[in-house]
């Protein structure tokens, strides 16, 4: 099977400026994405998609290929993320260069291992499925939450039923935790859609699943870096 991976980098972003090469432990954002993909020995081909040459010239640094400049309409905080990849899908296309499978590795997920992405090319595999989508377990149960009224009365705020059980009781939840996307080629082409249909799981742990959109994330995923001795490597 014949994977491509990308690696979606824009310029901007809304919460962190220029969050996808943003300093991390010493090195750029995007660093850590680029290092476990490469480590993991499962891509045939690696591209970052960026509209930024700053951007595309650290990844090449890092050792992943840029083959092109992303066009600008698809990197505004309106353009969709499954626009971005049929873009990059489209141009391997029209140049003849054919993959079973797309692999999407989000640069915002830095403490996903090389471990998880070989991981999920197994699941693919084993189950002979369209697509893999990573997810965690939920850090707070969503039987526990509601909407609040105007007056902010708590009344029935949550379920009779689920009141006074400890979480064990309750059915676990699991959220998308946005670190890996795998999809077999013509699936995604022609759905435009991970979900549609023989979508399958990769379980991560929570500690792997930080999703950098804040100070405080940042702050979390250089805690776990230092705490594995991930900090400047080389």
């Amino acid at each position: 099977m014949k994977i491509v991976g990308i690696i979606p980098a824009r310029r901007g972003s809304k919460g962190i400026r220029n969050k996808n090469i943003v300093n991390l432990c010493g090195k750029p954002l995007i660093y850590y994405t680029i290092k476990e993909a490469l480590k993991s020995k499962v891509i045939d081909k690696l591209i970052v998609s960026t509209d930024s040459e700053k951007i595309a010239k650290l990844a090449k640094s890092f050792g992943a290929e840029v083959p092109f400049i992303r066009p600008k309409e698809l990197a505004t905080d309106d353009a969709k993320g499954i626009d971005v990849i049929l873009h990059a899908m489209n141009w391997f296309e029209s140049r003849g260069e054919i993959f079973d499978a797309v692999l999407v590795l989000q640069p915002t997920s830095p403490l996903r291992s090389h471990e998880d992405i070989i991981k999920a090319v197994e699941v693919f595999l084993e189950k002979k499925a369209n697509a893999v989508v990573s997810v965690c377990e939920v850090e707070h149960h969503p039987l526990w939450a509601n909407v609040l009224p105007d007056d902010k009365s708590m009344d029935n705020f949550i379920r009779k039923e689920i009141r006074n059980k400890n979480r064990q009781e309750l059915p676990k939840y699991y959220r998308l935790n946005g670190a890996i996307y795998l999809a077999r080629w013509n699936y995604l082409k022609n759905y435009k859609d991970w979900f549609h249909h023989k979508c399958y799981a990769l379980i991560m742990p929570q500690e792997r699943s930080v999703d950098i959109d804040s100070e405080v994330d940042l702050a979390v995923a250089e805690y776990f870096l230092k705490k594995w001795g991930r900090c400047y490597e080389d």
